[in-house]
């Protein structure tokens, strides 16, 4: 009987030493295996892993990218201007045994080194850089992680600069040299069409002088477009070719105007010229034989 109870125990010793020394290691996880201090080089997949008691101990280690913030850094650019950039960086396990054995925290590390190389790059651009390459400046920033990142058996995926904060001022300065720009290709444009309207007008005027017609059919356009605006006046050009026309189409009309016109200007000749034949009126030296009114010499006399 004591030797079953002796059995038994022996038995259930043996489960539960077996239990506490088999592990579970997930699909996204690899386990490293330390026997007495000294690290295995064969790393544990996925699955169950059992391990030697008292003798090994399991360390896993999670193989997602993780996806760590960069707090924003304040720096002065190449060109001396304050800005203040934030960014963020992706990044995962490439080799299991170098974490857990080469740096004691890779998060934290990563952290620490994102920092400084986002300092660095700040101080290394222009502003123009941090707005308008922002590629060239993720990659030079992924190169600078990645070169002690991939001691520690880090992969840095990808870093994205995210925000280019900068002072108020630099904003308006910006504002104003957009402005400048935009107003300076307006006026290119603008330039450049009454350019090119000159030269069609050039041409036009060189058809209108070989075809005088089409003047006048431009000026009839030109009339009824300023008639369809329903004006209350309408002044209409009459061309002086058109009179010439009609001055030529008419001689005879015109010559009889002509002498219609001229004979009352020569019968006033002829009155003038008779009345020059009359004598003037004589008076005579001494008044003694005059008569005078009886009507005007009445009040006067006695």
């Amino acid at each position: 009987m004591i030797i079953l109870y002796a059995l038994a125990a022996a038995f259930g010793l043996g489960v539960l030493v077996v239990g506490t020394n088999i592990r579970v290691v997930k699909q996204f996880e690899r386990g490293v295996v330390f026997r007495f201090g000294r690290v295995q080089t064969a790393v544990r997949g996925p699955g169950l892993t059992l391990l030697i008691p008292i003798a090994d101990r399991l360390e896993k280690v999670n193989m997602q990218i993780i996806t760590m913030p960069v707090p924003a850094q304040d720096g002065i650019t190449r060109d001396n201007v304050t800005v203040r950039v934030d960014a963020v960086i992706y990044f995962n396990v490439a080799d299991p045994v170098r974490v857990v054995v080469g740096v004691q925290d890779y998060v934290s590390a990563i952290g620490q080194v994102a920092q400084t190389s986002l300092r660095s790059i700040i101080g290394k651009s222009d502003l123009d850089d941090l707005l308008c390459n922002r590629e060239g400046l993720n990659q030079g920033l992924e190169l600078m992680i990645d070169s002690p990142a991939a001691g520690w058996g880090v992969h840095i995926d990808r870093v994205e600069i995210k925000d280019v904060v900068l002072p108020d001022s630099m904003k308006r300065s910006i504002a104003r040299q957009a402005e400048a720009e935009r107003e300076r290709r307006a006026r290119v444009i603008t330039a450049d069409g009454e350019l090119q309207a000159s030269e069609k007008l050039a041409q036009a005027a060189e058809t209108m002088n070989v075809h005088p017609a089409a003047l006048q059919l431009r000026l009839l356009e030109t009339v009824v477009e300023v008639a369809a605006e329903k004006n209350s006046t309408l002044v209409l050009p009459f061309p002086v070719e058109l009179l010439r026309f009609l001055e030529r189409a008419t001689p005879q009309a015109s010559g009889s105007r002509e002498s219609e016109v001229a004979m009352p200007s020569a019968s006033a000749a002829a009155l003038q010229s008779e009345m020059s034949k009359l004598d003037p009126p004589k008076v005579p030296d001494d008044a003694s034989g005059l008569e005078v009114d009886p009507r005007i010499a009445g009040p006067y006399s006695g």
